[in-house]
């Protein structure tokens, strides 16, 4: 069976009209357009029925987009076992860089106190044996 034979649901027809109502306030539509094509779409019972009310619009009933020239095919290189982004597109561990150098941040910033506290510490504790050293006390026991 073809998809476009298949029945819509409630929620499909509401999501059409969304989307119609949406290129209608982006002026892609008069309000005779908007009103005619929205009662097309409440009638509709398969997604075959929807496709000519969006033929001339953007979007995912309307024609089948070209691809961007941007989003070629990845090319493989002969030593790589993956995919390897062509020129100009982002690479999408950038983002992931980021967010652990921001954690390791955090990380450390949140220990810093805790060590140097620990240096207080031992800085006291030395300062006091070198007092006691100093005077010639035993130290208690």
């Amino acid at each position: 069976m073809d998809d476009d034979q298949l029945r819509i649901s409630d929620a499909e027809r509401e999501r059409a009209a969304a989307d119609l109502a949406e290129h209608y306030t982006q002026g892609r539509l008069s309000t005779e357009e908007h009103a005619e094509r929205s009662d097309r779409v409440w009638a509709a019972r398969t997604k075959g029925d929807l496709l000519p009310i969006f033929r001339d619009l953007p979007g995912p009933y309307g024609p089948p987009r070209e691809a961007e020239p941007w989003a070629r095919p990845t090319e493989r290189a002969h030593w790589s076992t993956g995919p390897r982004p062509c020129a100009g597109r982002r690479d999408a561990s950038a983002p992931v860089v980021v967010v652990l150098v921001v954690l390791l941040g955090i990380t450390v910033a949140m220990h810093v106190p805790v060590f140097l506290a620990g240096l207080l510490v031992v800085a006291f504790v030395l300062s006091r044996h070198r007092r006691r050293a100093m005077w010639g006390r035993p130290s208690p026991r």
